[in-house]
């Protein structure tokens, strides 16, 4: 019976742990709100000109379990003149476990942002209304094309580097 026991306790250590994924926390890292030309802003029927940036990022915060945000500015003007603009960095906890470390540059630079993205959209759109705005409803984004594009600049960017 003891050496049943300790064979299945010796299979059990030989095989490959399961991958493991879960979100452990989904928070607003940092909002802020900018309306430099209220309240003469107000007045100004012009239609503005709507503008995104998105930036995101990831850390360890220890074994197994990473920080993932999304920052996304969004900037209305007319002509030279700031309407408003809104920064949201979206984060969340992620644990992500036993996936081979080729695949944990894509889980933080796409399949983190894809889930933190409708949270930061809502954000975003919340502090246009409360500003007194029209909602800015931000399109989807194609977090894999994204990560694809960024891994270009960084190989041409080196491939660069090692020619001078």
């Amino acid at each position: 019976m003891a050496t049943e026991n300790n064979n299945v306790a010796a299979e059990q250590q030989e095989q490959p742990q399961q991958a493991g994924f879960s979100i452990e926390k989904i928070y607003v890292k940092d909002a802020s709100l900018e309306i430099p030309h209220a309240p003469q802003i107000f007045t100004d029927r012009t239609q503005p000109q709507i503008s995104i940036e998105l930036g995101n990022f990831a850390q360890m915060l220890e074994e197994g379990v990473f920080e993932v945000a999304i920052k996304v500015t969004v900037t209305s003007k007319i002509e030279d003149k700031t309407v408003f603009l809104v920064e949201v960095t979206q984060a969340g906890i992620f644990q992500i476990r036993n996936v081979p470390e080729e695949n944990m540059e894509m889980i933080a630079g796409i399949t983190c942002p894809n889930i933190l993205f409708p949270y930061a959209r809502e954000t975003v759109s919340d502090l246009v209304v409360r500003a007194g705005f029209q909602p800015v409803l931000l399109n989807p984004i194609n977090f894999e094309a994204l990560f694809a594009q960024q891994k270009q600049q960084q190989t041409e960017a080196a491939a660069a580097s090692a020619k001078h």
